[in-house]
């Protein structure tokens, strides 16, 4: 095992990544910024280095601060959590460089793909079921032809694009003109670069996604799939494992499919392959190369520790279970606590006077805040995540929405009414719903 690991990120992640390393014996380092000096994460950890003031940019996202707090605390490997540093190639680049393991896959991987196009056509390559699209870059003058060849509606795509932006859809030849310019003009502002690419717009799809870790040795395995079609702006809310959406037959497959690409590329750590589900068919749209927020419900109903994986793989010690040896038991659920208006989605920092967690069988919560905790206005919102598991999908729907009833967070907003709405909604007790559901439904019922 590596000897101390530095955990690169802030809030619930960096406490979740914490709490697995001091299972495995493994001190740990917390790097933070000046707004997060009372972060739970940072009271827990065995040291603590800040890094710089609020910005991202000038304390989370400052590699050579990172690096330098590795060396002060002689701290041999680093954890990026998700977001920030998580699926910077550079990053991990410069970390070898520095003989420090990099608890993630190589930077090439991060590379091939962080970019969609160069991403697709390696998963065409991998054997993986594709969105028919470009072959590449669409450039203004071809977007018609390419377009008509592949029918309308279409979607345009930024190539290096993420959570949204730099994402537009042509209903018709009429639209196209538009979607294209606003794509790239949100592509170049959000990623410094305009890039764009183009694939058929599926109409009422949903979003499934397989959990694969690998040992960068040509071992993979698949850990089933997450339903995460609950979304707004193309932000996950709320997911589930198992879909319920797929059978067994064709989970196992899809799995297997996946698994197989992993084994092909040797890839190494812990990753996600995200789909667009319709009609029976699976379309990739992207792989995240990091951990993912919703990877507690894939833990629940597999029993298997993520970030324990990712440390073993790190460290060279492979995978500690294979293909055969893995089960699904039951259900699980997640939903992301945002501190945020629960129908605007309006950020809502401040500070939180009270704070009570749910518990009980199958209740877990993820999170850093705590009664007194003043929640910064400088980051991502998410202050903590509900994962329920049950036996079968009606039980978890029934302890979720105990454990709702019990959550206290006063002194701000977030967005447990919403979730208090959607557990009694008849759509999704039936599993009933795609990627555009939960933006109708805040739509039709307004505040």
């Amino acid at each position: 095992m590596v000897s101390k690991i530095l955990i690169a990120n802030r809030g619930e992640i960096a406490l979740r990544v914490l709490r697995a390393c001091k299972e495995l014996g493994i001190p740990t380092v917390a790097v933070h910024s000046t707004a997060d000096a009372d972060a739970m994460h940072v009271r827990l950890a065995d040291e603590s280095v800040c890094i710089g003031p609020p910005p991202s940019r000038e304390s989370y996202l400052n590699i050579h601060q990172i690096v330098a707090a590795c060396e002060i605390t002689g701290a041999d490997a680093v954890h990026p959590g998700y977001g920030f540093l998580s699926e910077n190639a550079k990053f991990a680049e410069i970390l070898d460089a520095h003989g420090i393991t990099f608890i993630g896959p190589t930077a090439e991987h991060i590379r091939i793909m962080g970019d969609k196009i160069t991403a697709k056509k390696t998963a065409q390559e991998l054997g993986i079921p594709v969105v028919p699209g470009s072959d590449g870059e669409v450039k203004p003058e071809q977007a018609l032809e390419v377009a008509r060849k592949i029918g309308f509606p279409v979607l345009i795509k930024a190539t290096a694009g993420g959570g949204g932006r730099g994402m537009k859809v042509a209903k018709t030849e009429e639209d196209l003109d538009e979607a294209i310019s606003t794509a790239r003009a949100e592509a170049a502002a959000a990623f410094g670069n305009d890039a764009v690419y183009m694939e058929k717009y599926l109409g009422k799809p949903r979003h499934i996604e397989i959990q694969v870790v690998g040992d960068g040795e040509g071992n993979a395995i698949h850990l089933g799939e997450r339903d995460c079609s609950l979304q707004r702006r193309h932000q996950k809310v709320w997911e589930e494992a198992n879909s319920p959406a797929l059978n067994v037959d064709q989970r196992m497959k899809i799995g297997q499919i996946c698994a197989d690409a992993m084994k092909k590329l040797k890839y190494r750590g812990a990753g996600t392959i995200e789909f667009l589900y319709e009609n029976g068919e699976f379309y990739f749209i992207e792989m995240n190369t990091r951990l993912q927020v919703e990877h507690p419900i894939t833990e629940a109903i597999t029993g298997i520790d993520l970030v324990h994986e990712q440390i073993r793989v790190a460290s060279g010690r492979g995978l500690s279970v294979t293909q055969e040896e893995i089960t699904f038991s039951g259900h699980a659920i997640e939903c992301r606590i945002n501190a945020e208006d629960p129908r605007t989605f309006v950020p809502s920092p401040g500070t939180i006077t009270h704070f009570h967690a749910p518990g009980g069988l199958g209740v877990r919560v993820d999170s850093g805040a705590y009664a007194g905790y003043k929640i910064p206005p400088y980051y991502d919102s998410l202050i903590g995540k509900l994962i329920v598991h049950g036996r079968t999908r009606v039980e978890c729907m029934m302890r979720l929405r105990r454990v709702l009833d019990e959550f206290v967070v006063d002194g701000i907003k977030t967005t447990l009414p919403l979730f208090r709405e959607l557990v009694s909604n008849q759509d999704i007790a039936n599993g009933d719903y795609d990627i555009h559901w939960l933006e109708h439904y805040l739509a039709n019922n307004p505040a």
